[in-house]
């Protein structure tokens, strides 16, 4: 990597060089500035025209490389190893090809002195040795190729500018394509993986199963539960934790964005709005931390006065906390959508007699409803995705619990925890996350769905 790192800087180096190539050979077929008005674009188009040409083919290439060097030279080294080797089964074979791996990069001394691995890891070496040289010699020769000739094809009526802006327009769509592209490929292997799962466990018992216990016996003479994977338990959790969240976040965001669009003045308002985001900003784990040795001991400790009996890890500390993390989401969103009301609609209330409390309750607020619920609805998937937060505070327990003084556990944890340490992706157990995650995804989708079919449903459409 680091060597391909220094062939994208000397790319980048010749794509400025170009640039300033291409705009001197701009000017000088112009004849100086005064003859500019013969060309048909600006100067700065052919000199970027050029830069692009010098830069875009010579990246592809060096990226197929890449993608491709890795297999090639591997097959090759494979094709000289000894007889023995290229017999063996393909799990022990991809075994031999990693010490190779190792032995040629240095992460591991030679294994057991085998001599056949020595001589491939250095066969390894001197291949990539010449493959990196190849790809700087190939790189470099179709940069100074392309921009050449793009240099010999600038003229004065070449469209420079309407050439440049289908080529930023082809690489805008490119980048659309691969963020469309990668959430399919994400979605797709949760999917699948979920199918894998629920071809062990029925879809009926995981969606309205009562009891989550996930500990399977890894044999079949082990002494170890069976498993038992109702989710039901985990999705509760899930929308308790939410739903204080919700309770918390939602008055004081709504009331905080309220009090900073209609009533704070500028100077407070410059101040006020960046120190609430600055909550936003905050890791979750640090929430995490204060959840679990401030929030969650004051909790247990009042509750104790008053008779109660509280869990040390419940669902009301971390409800609590992610409501507060929640709270700058709400407030931007709902400013936002408060400023977004239209002056003329404040000023009309007000020729009319209303007081500022009845031009926002009965004005402001009808009219930037649609808004306020999206952003609600938005809030509401944060909170159903956090993991850290409940990690800390609210425990793995399984609990089919209405109580928020109990502890519970909520979907992205349980992902997590069945996750973690080195794990085999085909049993039950493992393959339960997948499913989860798909009906975590599920879930989060109808809820921006929902959000967006409210705003566009009900948003107000002001001249």
């Amino acid at each position: 990597m680091p060597f391909k790192g220094l062939i994208i800087l000397i790319l980048l180096a010749l794509s400025c060089l170009a640039y300033w190539a291409g705009r001197r050979r701009a000017f000088k077929i112009a004849g100086g500035r005064r003859g500019l008005q013969s060309l048909h674009s600006r100067p700065v188009y052919y000199g970027w025209l050029t830069a692009l040409w010098c830069l875009i083919p010579a990246v592809l290439v060096l990226g197929v490389w890449s993608a491709a060097e890795n297999t090639i030279i591997t097959k090759l080294v494979v094709s000289e190893l000894p007889a023995r080797m290229q017999q063996l089964p393909p799990s022990r074979l991809a075994l031999v090809i990693n010490d190779i791996k190792n032995t040629a990069h240095g992460n591991i001394a030679a294994v057991k002195e085998d001599p056949a691995i020595i001589q491939a890891a250095e066969h390894m070496q001197h291949l990539e040795g010449m493959a990196d040289w190849a790809l700087v010699v190939l790189v470099l020769c179709l940069a100074a190729l392309t921009a050449s000739l793009v240099l010999r094809r600038i003229k004065p009526r070449m469209r420079a500018r309407n050439q440049v802006e289908s080529v930023l327009k082809i690489i805008l769509v490119a980048c659309s394509t691969v963020a469309i592209f990668t959430t399919i490929g994400i979605v797709l292997s949760v999917l699948f993986e979920a199918i894998r799962f629920f071809q062990h466990i029925p879809i009926t018992e995981f969606l309205f199963g009562l009891d989550w216990s996930p500990q399977m016996a890894i044999r079949e003479d082990q002494v170890g539960s069976s498993g038992a994977f109702g989710a039901v338990p985990v999705f509760a959790g899930t929308m308790l934790i939410s739903f204080i969240a919700m309770l918390v976040a939602v008055p004081i965001g709504l009331f905080a964005a309220i009090y900073l669009s209609e009533y704070a003045g500028k100077r407070l308002r410059a101040y006020a709005k960046p120190l609430m985001e600055i909550l936003a900003g905050i890791p979750t784990v640090v929430y995490g931390f204060f959840a679990a040795l401030t929030v969650a001991p004051l909790i247990r400790n009042s509750g104790g006065l008053l008779g109660l009996d509280v869990s040390s890890e419940s669902a009301l500390a971390a409800g609590l906390v992610m409501g507060i993390m929640i709270i700058p989401f709400v407030s931007s969103l709902s400013d936002d959508v408060i400023n977004a009301v239209p002056q003329a609609l404040r000023d009309g209330a007000y020729g009319l007699g209303a007081t500022k409390s009845e031009t926002v309750k009965h004005v402001i607020l009808p009219a930037a409803l649609p808004g306020i619920v999206g952003g609600v609805l938005l809030a509401v998937s944060r909170a159903i995705g956090e993991t850290m937060i409940v990690v800390m505070a609210a425990g793995l327990a399984a609990n089919l619990t209405a109580n928020p003084l109990q502890a519970v556990t909520t979907v992205t944890v349980q992902i997590v925890t069945l996750l973690v340490g080195d794990q085999e992706f085909d049993s039950p157990k493992t393959l339960a996350a997948f499913a989860l995650g798909l009906v975590l995804f599920v879930g989060t989708l109808g809820l921006n769905v929902i959000a967006l079919r409210v705003v566009r449903k009900y948003r107000e459409q002001y001249e």
